[in-house]
This record gives C-alpha cells, structure tokens and sequence, in this order.
C-alpha cells in the first residue's frame, strides 16, 4: 500500500527478511517518512515512527491498520531535542523489541538565502538535518549489535550534487550525511551492521508540489532527468525497503541514488 496519492502501485518485491523486524523512522507522519512507514508495515515489519505533527501521525496509524498491515507505534518526538528523542527510541524499543532497521529521515529544506544564515539558524539546520542521524545510530547500535545484524538507511539529498541556491545548510549537512554514512560503516561493520545512504532526486511530496514544484520547477525536471516520469514517494521507499532487507546484505557505506537519470 503506498500512503502518498499518486504513487505507482504494481507486483513490487516481498522481502520475507523484514517480516516482524522492528523498524524505527524519524519524520514518519508525513511525505516520505509516512511512505517508509507505509511500505515497511505492508511488509510485516513492526514499525514505529517519531514525528512533531501529532494529527498527522495519528492519523496515519489508522490508516495503515486499515489496510491489515501490523500497526505502526506514534510517539512525538522532536529530533532536534537528543535527549527525548534517545528517551524515545528506548521506549519503542520496550513496545516493540530490539531495533533492527533504522531510517532516518527527518529533516528541514526550508529554503533560505545565504545572507540570512546566522549562528542560531546554523546550529537549529544542522541539528535537524544531520546531528539526530548520528545520535539515533548510537541509541540503536546496542540492540544491533547484540543481534549481530542491522540496517541503518540514511537520507541524503540530490541538492548536494546539484547546482541549487538558498539551501545552504541544508546542503551542507547532507553533504554531511553521506561522510557520516561512510565512517559508521565502517564503524558498525565488524558487528554486522549496516549503513547506506539513498540519495532522492526531486520526489513529488505534497509539501514539494505545495511550495516548491511551480512552472519552472517542472521544467527542470523534465530537462534535467532521463526517465519521464516523475519521482514518487514509493519509488524512494522500495530501495529503502531493499537496504534494509537481507537481500542487500553484502551492501554497506554506499550511496544509492534513486533520482531518474539526474545526476
């Protein structure tokens, strides 16, 4: 099942590895995070999910149990404060057991011009779109670990490879993402643990239709990407879907770009 309207529906891989795993995703009640939590439920995974809109998150529990996938778990949790948020996954982890997937996708890409950056909207950018990645890895180390297997799924962000403006700090940290993904690889590696970053192209998200994706804008996309169609939601959650599942399992510290030919 896919959470987002518009999304492609089709005869899409089963991957038996993630049923009754224990999923966590960052930014879930909305956009692709709602997506992830969408697919991985209609896997059989037993999915919880942090977010800071609550109607949201609620609301799209009852959306994915209607559909008889397991019922994901809503906790509010702002990523930016470390302390709740690891507070939080440890009690995911009591609901639902051990973490064995993480997906951190959370994160900021209101834009801003470069004039308008200072130390305080610096430091609040970096620490939603880079500083909960790492700190969420190292509360979910543990329980994979112990387990002598995981999945870490980081999301970058096309925007660091691309000529794009008034995304500065956004493009900085995920330019930070991708080295962080490289280093925890190797880090979590001897233990079992994996860890890849996708890199989205542009994804037709509601709040990137709403505010974003004007005449010019679709333009661009169609000039700069080799596949026609536009990218969707679930194109991005089937790869993260296959980066957590065992059949990626000799996959680590790489970057997988799923953006239609841009780059």
């Amino acid at each position: 099942m896919s959470a987002q309207a518009g999304t492609t529906t089709g005869p899409f891989a089963t991957y038996p590895s993630l049923r009754g795993r224990v999923v966590l995703i960052s930014g879930g009640a909305t956009g692709l995070g709602a997506e992830f939590v969408a697919q991985f439920a209609a896997q059989g995974a037993r999915v919880g999910f942090v977010d800071i809109l609550d109607d949201a998150g609620q609301a799209l529990v009852e959306t994915v149990a209607a559909t008889g996938s397991p019922r994901p778990v809503y906790r509010h949790a702002d990523v930016r404060d470390l302390a709740v948020f690891q507070g939080v996954i440890g009690e995911m982890a009591d609901a639902l057991g051990p973490v064995a997937v993480l997906v951190n996708n959370a994160a900021n890409d209101t834009r801003h011009s470069a004039d308008q950056v200072d130390e305080d909207l610096w430091d609040e950018r970096i620490r939603v779109n880079l500083t909960h990645y790492y700190f969420a890895t190292r509360a979910v180390a543990p329980m994979m670990r112990a387990a002598g297997r995981g999945s870490v799924v980081n999301l970058g962000s096309i925007s660091t490879h691309i000529k794009l403006r008034d995304l500065v700090v956004y493009r900085t940290a995920k330019s930070g993402v991708e080295g962080l993904t490289r280093a925890l690889a190797q880090e979590l590696g001897p233990f079992g643990v994996r860890v890849n970053c996708i890199i989205p192209g542009w994804v037709m998200t509601a709040r990137q239709l709403a505010h974003a994706v004007d005449a010019e804008a679709a333009a661009t996309i169609v000039r700069e990407q080799a596949l026609a169609p536009r990218l969707m939601p679930d194109d991005i959650a089937r790869m993260a879907l296959w980066l957590a599942a065992d059949d990626s399992k000799a996959c680590t510290g790489q970057n997988w770009v799923v953006d239609g030919g841009w780059l």
